[in-house]
């Protein structure tokens, strides 16, 4: 039999708790071996999250990443802090396999530092891109992947907060330091969805704002953002995210093509639940979509029981039942590549040209123009 891979995690905050322990716990390919948290467990930054010498007793607990980068035993390392490209760096250096949160980097550039070093140590490097496994993205890919929809000429991917209150205090700065604003938070999920599902654009145009409080027209770093991205076969897709748009279930997903049309409102229930219980295992319930949310399919050709025939317009009909979102198979593909069995489902070099996506979104808005695809700046 063999061992499980030993884990080391840096930071025992909202990531680490929400989104990565509650998947990792039940694999039991992965031991939780080590923890980075610096504040004592009196702290009141603990109190959120508790200590992780209080919810995981029988690990390791370090107060540096030097220290856990330096213990021969941890193989994975996952990066869940903000501005991580030193700690990325120190952990290939060290030998370790490494996970890291999004956004990956703040510019391209160090981005294609770290896929060079990761192939250099021969080292896995992935990205944490968890909404590819999200209910309603898994439940599209579905939808295409049956021919649904026809040729895409039109897709919208949205990513709106709930409230407007939640974002009103965020990036106070008015200055901007690459990897703030919204492009990097929100953006760095639906940015990413739309690279899986159609690749490189030939051209970006975009329009940039700041609606949250005290922020100020001339603020340049933005909340809000709508991305025009050009296809060939005239294919447009639009990313598209506003802290002011107060609905309780957002648009998600609106994709038409030239057999069909799939719509989509709310939001995959993964996350909220792992909220109410932080740091504590999930199980299959969590991806399980209210019925009621579920997809509204319009397509010429019959693909499932629960779409109806209009008789009006000949369309297939109904709300299309939703996959589950599946966490579990973000770090199920970790442990085959880790192993040598798979290749990684999370290539950074797509998360690397999201970074480079969200170069050009800037570069047209100042422009006011739409600039062409490039790799790298001339």
């Amino acid at each position: 039999m063999t061992a499980p891979i030993k884990v080391g995690f840096v930071g025992f905050g909202l990531s680490t708790n929400v989104f990565h322990l509650p998947w990792i716990l039940p694999n039991k390919d992965l031991e939780v071996y080590a923890f980075v948290q610096r504040a004592p467990p009196s702290a009141a930054a603990t109190q959120k999250y508790g200590h992780c010498t209080e919810k995981f007793p029988q690990a390791k607990h370090y107060q540096s990443a030097e220290a856990l980068f330096a213990d021969p035993a941890v193989e994975l390392v996952i990066i869940g802090t903000p501005n991580h490209v030193e700690l990325v760096t120190k952990a290939l250096e060290a030998g370790k396999h490494v996970v890291v949160e999004k956004p990956f980097t703040p510019t391209s550039a160090e981005a294609d530092v770290l896929i060079a070093l990761s192939k250099k140590q021969n080292k896995i490097l992935a990205v944490f891109q968890n909404r590819r496994l999200d209910s309603y993205f898994r439940t599209l890919q579905d939808v295409l992947s049956k021919k649904a929809l026809g040729d895409i000429k039109e897709a919208e991917i949205h990513f709106d907060p709930p409230s407007p209150k939640s974002w009103s205090q965020r990036w106070p700065s008015q200055d901007y330091t690459p990897g703030d604003g919204n492009l990097y938070d929100l953006g760095a999920h639906t940015i990413d969805q739309a690279l899986t599902l159609f690749g490189k654009p030939e051209a970006v145009t975009s329009f940039l704002r700041s609606h949250r409080q005290g922020a100020g027209h001339g603020s340049d770093t933005h909340d809000s953002f709508t991305l025009v991205l050009e296809y060939p076969n005239d294919l447009i897709v639009y990313v598209k995210t506003s802290i002011v748009s107060a609905l309780k279930d957002q648009l998600r997903l609106a994709v038409r093509g030239t057999e069909g049309t799939y719509i989509k409102y709310g939001t995959c229930p993964q996350e909220n639940r792992a909220l109410a219980a932080p740091g504590q295992p999930a199980d299959e319930t969590y991806g399980q979509e209210d019925p009621k949310l579920w997809g509204q399919l319009t397509t010429t050709k019959k693909i499932d029981d629960s779409q109806t025939k209009d008789d009006e317009t000949g369309y297939y009909i109904g709300q299309y039942p939703a996959l589950p979102g599946n966490y579990f198979a973000y770090y199920e593909n970790i442990v085959d590549a880790v192993r040598g069995k798979a290749p990684l489902a999370v290539d950074p070099q797509t998360s690397r040209d999201g970074i480079r996506l969200i170069e050009l979104a800037r570069k047209s808005h100042k422009k006011r123009a739409t600039v062409p695809w490039s790799d790298k700046d001339e």
